[in-house]
């Protein structure tokens, strides 16, 4: 009880709702705040549908941009930057997506439906999408039978959370913990929040957080070991490895 309550206080200090999702103003430009939920800190970020959510994966040369400092610098040709962003799903060794990428309604890695080794054959996984008017975290198969309209898309796994339910493989005495993050979406669709955990979690933890402090009903993991964050407004700019796909949100520069 006590714990609810003080998820409870913490979401109502912070606009939350309870447990109503996290939604920004209709003009923030990419609203980042840090959370806690069972003693782990989360930072969240969220996109209002009809922002300029984008997924990047090359330049205009065909290179890997692999960076938040590479999207920035190929964005302020448009005169625009990076509110926020995130690495946004698997990738091979030559940092190719492992699963379905859509950019600008264009396929450029197509959907994988068989079960597999490793977290993003962890059945179901699933697409975060991005269409001209909302957002949707789609189970894969479900997406195989009635694709959406998608200007950007991206496949990882395994699902957080399907219709309000945790995954039916997580368990919550699980030891297998890692620094993780990923993408749920509100129950309207018009919210995308993009959750990255302060410390090693597992998988069970991380649904519960996206379910019982965000309210959202379908959630997906997008990586772990390689989880990074981009967000000026936190003073933030995570360092590590190159990456594969990465989502951010994208507001005009000056």
């Amino acid at each position: 009880m006590r714990r609810a309550a003080r998820r409870l206080l913490l979401a109502v200090a912070l606009g939350l709702g309870a447990p109503a999702a996290f939604v920004p103003s209709a003009n923030a430009q990419g609203l980042c705040r840090t959370m806690d939920f069972e003693g782990t800190p989360f930072t969240v970020c969220a996109a209002k549908a009809g922002q300029d959510v984008r997924l990047f994966l090359r330049d205009g040369q065909g290179a890997i941009l692999g960076s938040f400092g590479a999207v920035d610098d190929q964005l302020a040709a448009e005169g625009k930057k990076l509110a926020f962003a995130m690495n946004a799903g698997m990738y091979h060794p030559d940092r190719r997506p492992v699963g379905l990428y859509i950019e600008k309604g264009e396929t450029l890695a197509p959907l994988q439906k068989r079960e597999g080794p490793g977290n993003f054959g962890m059945v179901p996984n699933g697409v975060f999408c991005v269409t001209d008017s909302d957002f949707r975290v789609v189970e894969t198969l479900a997406f195989a039978k009635a694709p959406p309209a998608c200007r950007y898309a991206t496949q990882s796994g395994p699902m957080l959370l399907i219709d309000g339910a945790v995954h039916p493989k997580f368990a919550s005495d699980s030891d297998a913990v890692n620094l993780r993050n990923g993408v749920g979406v509100s129950p309207d669709g018009k919210t995308a929040l993009f959750a990255i955990s302060g410390d090693l979690v597992n998988f069970d933890t991380f649904a519960r957080f996206y379910r019982d402090a965000l309210g959202v009903r379908d959630a997906l993991f997008l990586d772990g070991t390689i989880s990074r964050l981009y967000a000026p407004g936190l003073g933030r700019d995570d360092f590590g490895f190159q990456m594969g796909p990465i989502v951010g949100l994208v507001v005009p520069r000056f």
